[in-house]
This record gives C-alpha cells, structure tokens and sequence, in this order.
C-alpha cells in the first residue's frame, strides 16, 4: 500500500534568495521542504528529522558542500541518504566526480525542470524504499509471530507424544501402523518390548510378524481385517509368541484406512499387553472353583457326619453333629488365620479341651510348636475330639479324680502325640469297632497315612497318634503293605445274586465312610474306600469292576491315570468332586460328574443312568435300599 505522507526535503545554502528559489521550484512536488543555512544546522535538521533528500550548494564559506556530505555519510543512519548537489559554477567533470566521492547521488545545475524532475525521483525511491523497509518488518514479525507459532505446536506435539509414549508405557501398549500395499510396518518402543524383540536387530515387516502371532489368532485377525473394508475400527484378543517361546496376551485395537475406491490401504492401531489381566482372571478363576470345592467338601463333610453319626435320643444326636462340626470348625479358623498354610498343635489341642478346664487342675498338655498341613489338621482336630468326647461321657473327664495329660513330640517328619487319661472308671476293651474307632482309624490310618494305637488299660485309655508333618509316606506309617480294613470290601451274603461291584475311590476319611455305607444300602459290593493313586492302580490290577466311583484329588494328586486305565478297560466311570465338570480334563469329558456333597438319590439316579448307557442289560442298583441289620448303635467309642 502506497503512502501519501508528504516526506521531508533538506535544502542546504548560505544564501536565503537561494533557498527560497528552491522552494519555489519544489512546491509542487507537495513534500515539507526545511531550509539550513549553514552545515551545523542541516546536520541539526539530519539528527531531528526524517529526511528523504539533501538538497547541498557546492559553495558555503564555512563548510563547502563536500566536506558536509562527507560528514553525513560518516554518520551510519545516513549512509543511504540521497544528496544532490546544486552549483550553478562548478559544472565540469572534476566536480561531478568529486561530488560523487563525496557521497552525492547526483550533481544538478540549477535549472527548475531538472531540478524538480530529480528531485521527485529520489522522493519516489525514498517512499518506495520505505515501503519496502515496512513491508520487510511486516513480513520479519509475520515470520516471527509464525515460528513462534509452529515452535509452540511443535512443543506441544512434542509433550503429546511424550505424554503418549508415557501412558502407552504405563499402560503396557505399543502403537504400530501397517502399509497394506507396501507391507512397511512402524513400530514405538512399547510395540517391541511387547514382542520381545530389540529395534536394532528387528525390522518389523508383515512376513516376519505373521510366525509371532498364534495361527488361530492371526485367521481371526485376517477376518477382521477384510471385514474392515469399510473403513471401521476393529479389536481382538490375539496370542503373541515371542522368539524365547513366552506367550504373551494382547488386545489389538486398529482402525483401517481406505483409499477412494474403498479399498484398505493402512491400518493403524495399538497393541495392548493383558497378560498380567488374563493371569489374575485365571488366578481368580482357580480360587473361585478352589474355595467352591473347599466349601463343597466341607459340606460334604458336614454331610458325612449327619448321616454317620449314630445316637440314642435326639439330644445326644444334636450333641455328637454339633461337637464333631465344631471341632473341624476350629481347625478351619486356625488355617484360615494363617492363609491354609497350617495350624498349631497346640492351639487344637487347647481348643478342644478348654470346656473342660475350669477349676481343674487334672488337664495337662506339652509339647514344642508345630504346624501341620491343612488335611493333617483336620483330621487331628476330629480325632482329638473324638477322644474328648469319649473320654467326658465314659472316660477320666467324667470323674472329679479323673486326669488327662496331653504331650506331643517330633522326630524324624512324625509326630507323636500322646493321650493319656487316669484315675476315671474302670476301663475295660470294647466288644466292638464304633464309630468313634472307626473315624480314628479310617482318618489317622488311611487318610494321612499316619497310626492310631488305643490302649484300653483298667486305669485308663492311653491313645498314641502318629502324624507324618511333611510330605504324605506312601503307605500308613509302620506298615509294610497297606492295611486290610472291614470297609476295604463288602462281602455279599451267602447265596445272595451277585451284585455290582463298585470301586469307590475317596481320600476323605468321612465322605469315604458315608459313600461306602450309601453304596452298601443301594445293595452294591463295595470295594473301599481306597484312598491313593497308587492303592487305586493296585486294586483296579487285581480286580474286575462293575463300575466305579473317582474323587478327582488324591491329596497332591489326581485320579486321572486310575480313570485312563479304567476307560481302557471299558469300565464306567463316575466322578465325585467339590469341583464342577468345567474343571475336569477334557479327555474325560464324557464322565458324568457328581457334585459334593452327594445325595442318596443323586448317586442312585447317575448309578443306574450311567450303567444302563455304558453297559446295556446290566442289573442297575435298586432305588430302595435291601432289607438289613441297623447299624444305629450306642455312642460309646468302644462300642458305636
């Protein structure tokens, strides 16, 4: 845009009819002509002023027209000042020569036109070359206010993708780009820490990822893909193998990119590393089915004592179910205060006997600390009981002379503990095993493979319990082969049909128990409660079976290579687990599973369904069960 600003015009001469000729001449140019008469004032002028043109008279007395235009161009601010030179005298070449040395633009006669016509010229440049001076300042802050501009976005891209690379960092995620076409992928650090592999050494391209990725992964990812045709966001869970053979879960969330014709031409995404996500759901998972089979054992041990525990009146019944559930009780509070990692001796032992110690002074217990497994606490917790209860209805804790000393010591893994009564009744053997016997024996002896000795002396009953406390022995400690019990098999009656033999598997001591007498009153020959892996191969070596009954968990072990062995032999197969059928293996998913605890009904439904789909005209069990002997009987240990 051009200025119309008048600009300021020096006219420089010692001689005022001069001056005011030159303002005569240029007043129609309509600029602001200033007027020096002297050196010192134009240089005054110079310093105050803008000034777009010097107009000099060669001669001056003080200061000639040279040495001032000398002088003003020593000055850096009017290094590019215009200065003409009038001189009506002084017109050969030599002064036009000196005038220019001197800094003159041109050197004029004082002729108006000429004059007039020069001097516009100058004033034009003048304007046009502070037009461009403005211009150029103009463009300088546009340049500066632009790269202020793109250093502030620059620096803000910058702390977005910091921020970025952060979150995706702490997110465990990786961001990645694929060119369809070309086949280039571009990976962030985050991508290849999550496939394990070193920028420096990996280039990721489509044929060296594909192997890293699961096969039915990668079809689905394929799928995904081509479906994304339209251009839409896709995600999917997918398998990472990295090259050490780590598996690794991922999300992958992309969005495709298409071209004019819609077709795929860039995918972009981010890979996200679930792999501690998928571990906890699976650690949740186990200790959901973990604390269900824990509950359902529990209850299904609760069940085994309701329907195991016989009485003469209804009180003593609730009495007998509520100690014996109160005893495992305490063994559950103890593991549970110590993360199932194991309970002290001690504590169950002064738990069970502290009803009975007020105002007597005829209980003594000692022994050092020890901590035993969860299933080796258990069964001390009820066979302590057992013997409690023994002992204050029949034993030293119904007499006031009557004394009890409980001591325990360890040796080599075992534990023995001793029980010792004196000064109650007379004692005398029993006639009989009891029920109280039999819990010790099939608990003790053959659940943990540990020892029960009763010594059933007239001063009173010593009992010796022997309890390995590291890893369970193979067979019951003292003993060379595995004992013969009265429940290890069922003979049937003389002359009676042969019935089912059934192999019943179960390492529980009180659910083996109450399995054992369901199956005897559904009419089945029982062979068990077996109650290891390696008792359940001999058995199914020696024996020929009917059918048979499997707990999946064997202590540390699974019943599984009894149950392969079995399917091999064309035996049916029925398992009785706390777990649901999800949890069983997937090569015998065709086993019906039965839940703990296990009704009557239950076993006797999924015992004829089962058998009459694998063996067809194969007696099933009856739905009643035959009559038989009651084996309700006192409560007495001796005698129940």
């Amino acid at each position: 845009m051009e200025s119309t600003e008048p600009v300021n015009i020096l006219l420089v001469d010692d001689q005022p009819a001069k001056l005011l000729s030159y303002e005569v001449i240029l007043r129609d140019l309509g600029e602001r002509l200033i007027t020096a008469s002297s050196a010192g004032e134009a240089l005054g002028h110079l310093l105050r002023h803008e000034i777009a043109v010097v107009l000099v008279d060669v001669c001056m007395p003080d200061l000639d027209g040279f040495e001032l235009a000398r002088m003003i161009r020593e000055h850096p601010r009017f290094e590019r000042t215009a200065i003409i030179f009038i001189s009506a005298v002084h017109l050969t070449d030599a002064d036009r020569v000196r005038g220019y040395e001197m800094g003159a633009v041109d050197y004029v006669p004082v002729v108006p036109e000429v004059l007039r016509a020069k001097v516009r010229i100058f004033v034009e440049l003048f304007r046009k070359t502070r037009q461009l001076e403005t211009l150029a300042r103009d463009l300088e802050q546009r340049v500066a206010e632009r790269t202020a501009a793109l250093a502030a976005s620059t620096a803000r891209l910058m702390e977005s993708e910091r921020r970025r690379s952060v979150a995706l960092e702490a997110g465990q995620m990786g961001s990645w780009d694929w060119d369809v076409r070309t086949g280039e992928c571009v990976w962030d650090p985050g991508q290849y820490r999550i496939f394990g592999v070193e920028p420096e050494t990996f280039v990721p391209t489509f044929d060296r990822i594909r192997p890293m990725i699961h096969p039915d992964d990668l079809r689905r990812l394929h799928a995904l893909i081509e479906a994304g045709g339209e251009c839409q966001t896709f995600q999917a869970e997918v398998r990472i193998v990295r090259p050490d053979g780590e598996e690794r879960w991922c999300v992958c969330a992309a969005a495709v990119t298409c071209d004019d014709a819609g077709e795929a031409v860039r995918v972009s995404g981010v890979t996200l590393d679930i792999t501690d996500r998928k571990q906890a759901e699976e650690r949740q998972l186990l200790l959901a089915r973990e604390v269900d089979h824990r509950a359902r054992n529990a209850l299904a041990i609760v069940q085994a004592i309701v329907r195991l525990t016989a009485a003469t009146s209804p009180h003593s019944y609730v009495a007998s179910v509520e100690g014996r559930i109160r005893a495992l009780a305490q063994a559950h509070t103890l593991l549970s205060e110590s993360r199932w990692k194991g309970a002290d001796v001690r504590r169950l032992v002064d738990e069970e006997l502290e009803p009975y110690r007020h105002g007597a002074r005829h209980l003594t217990t000692e022994g050092p600390t020890v901590y035993l497994p969860p299933d080796r606490a258990q069964v001390l917790a009820l066979a302590l009981h057992e013997l409690a209860t023994n002992s204050v209805k029949y034993g030293a804790l119904s007499a006031e002379t009557g004394s009890l000393a409980v001591d325990w010591q360890v040796a080599d893994d075992l534990m023995v503990l001793r029980w010792t009564e004196t000064g109650g009744p007379p004692v005398r053997p029993p006639q009989s095993r009891g029920f109280g016997t039999r819990i010790l024996e099939s608990s003790v002896n053959q659940q943990i493979n540990g020892r029960v000795t009763l010594d059933w002396r007239e001063s009173g009953l010593v009992c010796s319990l022997v309890i390995p406390i590291g890893e369970r022995p193979d067979q019951p400690v003292g003993e060379e082969t595995a004992p013969e019990t009265a429940d290890s098999h069922t003979p049937e009656p003389a002359g009676a049909p042969a019935a089912l033999r059934v192999l019943l598997v179960e390492d529980e001591a009180l659910i083996g128990m109450m399995m054992h007498d369901l199956l005897i009153d559904l009419g089945v020959a029982v062979v068990g409660p077996v109650r290891s892996v390696a008792e359940a191969s001999s058995a199914v070596a020696a024996g020929e079976f009917d059918c048979a009954i499997l707990d999946l968990n064997l202590g540390q072990e699974t019943v599984y290579p009894v149950a392969a062995t079995l399917k091999r032999k064309g035996v049916p197969i029925l398992f009785a687990t706390g777990y649901d059928s999800e949890s069983v293996d997937r090569a015998f998913a065709d086993v019906p599973v039965m839940q703990k605890p296990v009704a009557r009904e239950t076993l006797a439904d999924m015992l004829r369904d089962h058998l009459a789909a694998a063996t067809p005209g194969m007696a099933a069990p009856p739905s009643e069960p035959p009559q038989r002997t009651s084996r309700r009987r006192a409560a007495r240990l001796g005698t129940a």
